[in-house]
């Protein structure tokens, strides 16, 4: 029988990616959204089979890390053998204007699903791995480069909550012998990425101003220096984290480093653009504490998962460039035929 995946945060990047890598293992695999006015799994739609027709093997149920109820009655309903927690509010910035609401999505989230799972082993027999996705954000402030015995210094409510969900893990796995591993993943990006995050926000920039739709990209501190990886390589570390014989905690990233300012300069070099004509400073985009290096050593990682990064940093920002450019071409198509076209990406990470 095939095994049985349940995503929360599906319709995410990293979920719609690991949903793919589950499809393409033969899982049957299930997803939690949250109820929405308007459409949200735009990400996981060229997956979707409608669940009446033979042969669909995903599929999604409303939940919420808010309601732990909800969350017993999926688990019950799914029997799955691994559950991946990629639900967060995941925006580093606006952590800091939603800090209450970030902490209980994030870290009280992870402990309501924890204690979910933890019921749902004992009452059913079954057993249940659990994948938690941590971030190099916990690190905050620690110096660079940061590696599986760094201790955590955060410096984002986001950054906190992240911390509180990974301890959590810990003492759940120690406490009642579950298999948990935490994955303290390093900045991952690709054409999937959320619009508001720095990374998506230059390249969607850069095709916008290459096709006339946008005069300016207002960024805020461009000297942070980040260790980007390519998402769907890293979906793929969360997937062996759950097939080793004991769980742990492992960290994900390339071990290089780029600035804000570089990742800028690339993008707007492969348009054949000089970045100096298009990018102005908002203050507004500066977070009340600045994290200013994350360099991952991800040695240990390697060596027990046998894992490697297949995308470096420049074929990444090509990759991306490169879709947004065709995706701004296709805006400006329809702009010309007379349609109304809304510019987003309105944040910064």
């Amino acid at each position: 029988m095939s095994r049985v995946a349940l995503i929360t945060g599906i319709t995410g990047q990293d979920g719609s990616y690991l949903a793919e890598l589950l499809l393409g293992k033969s899982y049957e695999v299930h997803g939690i959204i949250r109820r929405a006015s308007t459409f949200n799994t735009e990400r996981i739609d060229h997956l979707y089979r409608d669940p009446h027709e033979s042969g669909a093997r995903m599929f999604l149920h409303y939940g919420d890390l808010t309601d732990g109820t909800g969350l017993r009655r999926i688990l019950e309903k799914v029997h799955p053998d691994e559950v991946y927690n990629l639900g967060a509010q995941s925006h580093v910035k606006v952590s800091f204007d939603m800090p209450e609401y970030t902490a209980d999505v994030v870290a009280t989230g992870t402990l309501r699903l924890l204690d979910a799972i933890r019921d749902y082993m004992h009452t059913s027999g079954n057993q249940v791995r659990f994948y938690q996705a941590g971030s190099s954000e916990m690190y905050g402030a620690a110096p660079a480069p940061q590696s599986p015995d760094t201790v955590f210094h955060p410096r984002s409510p986001y950054a906190v909550a992240k911390v509180a969900s990974h301890w959590y893990c810990v003492n759940y796995r120690e406490a009642y012998d579950m298999f948990i591993a935490n994955g303290i993943l390093f900045n991952h990006e690709s054409e999937r990425r959320g619009e508001t995050f720095v990374t998506r926000k230059i390249t969607r920039a850069v095709g916008r101003i290459k096709h006339g739709l946008q005069d300016k990209l207002f960024l805020g501190n461009m000297e942070s220096r980040r260790d980007w990886g390519y998402a769907p390589d890293y979906v793929e570390a969360m997937w062996l984290m759950l097939q080793q014989d004991e769980p742990g905690d492992y960290l994900v990233a390339t071990g290089e480093a780029y600035s804000v300012r570089q990742f800028v300069e690339y993008a707007f070099s492969l348009a054949g653009m000089d970045w100096k004509q298009f990018v102005q400073i908002d203050p507004r985009y500066y977070r009340p504490t600045e994290v200013d290096y994350l360099l991952g050593d991800a040695s240990i990682t390697r060596e027990k998962l046998g894992w490697a990064p297949k995308v470096g940093f420049e074929e990444l920002v090509e990759r991306m460039v490169n879709h947004d450019m065709e995706l701004a071409a296709q805006e400006k198509t329809l702009r010309d035929a007379g349609h109304k076209i809304e510019l987003r990406g309105i944040g910064q990470e």
